[in-house]
Formats: C-alpha cells, sequence, structure tokens
C-alpha cells in the first residue's frame, strides 16, 4: 500500500495537491471512490469534505466489471 501525507483542510484541496503535473493519476482520480477515516464520501461535493488533522483518505480506484 503506497502512502504520503499531504496537508489540505478538505478533500477538493488534497485532490488538487495529489494531482499537480499528474495527468495519469488525475486521469484515475476523477474516476474513484474515498473513504475519509473509513467512511464513504459518496456523491459529495470534495470541496464540502472536510479533513480532520490526521484524516486518512483511501483512494479506491475503478475495477473491472464492477
Amino acid at each position: 500500500m503506497a502512502e504520503e501525507i499531504f496537508e489540505a483542510d478538505t478533500l477538493g484541496d488534497l485532490m488538487t495537491k495529489i494531482t499537480a503535473d499528474r495527468d495519469e493519476l488525475a486521469r484515475v482520480v476523477r474516476r474513484s471512490s474515498f473513504l475519509v477515516n473509513g467512511d464513504p464520501v459518496g456523491k459529495r461535493e470534495h470541496s464540502a469534505v472536510s479533513l480532520p488533522e490526521g484524516a486518512v483518505v483511501e483512494i479506491l480506484p475503478p475495477f473491472a466489471g464492477g
């Protein structure tokens, strides 16, 4: 499992930081699902999802066949 530490106030801020100058990663992230501290983000606007200090964000890429 790959792990990186970033500082961000919202999931939207985090997505901007991790995809800067990474076009292929940005393409995958746009199609992915997210968990914040184990809770699904669902269809909420990423800019509205607050990240508490020490939050763990999991990015779940789309899976083949489902």
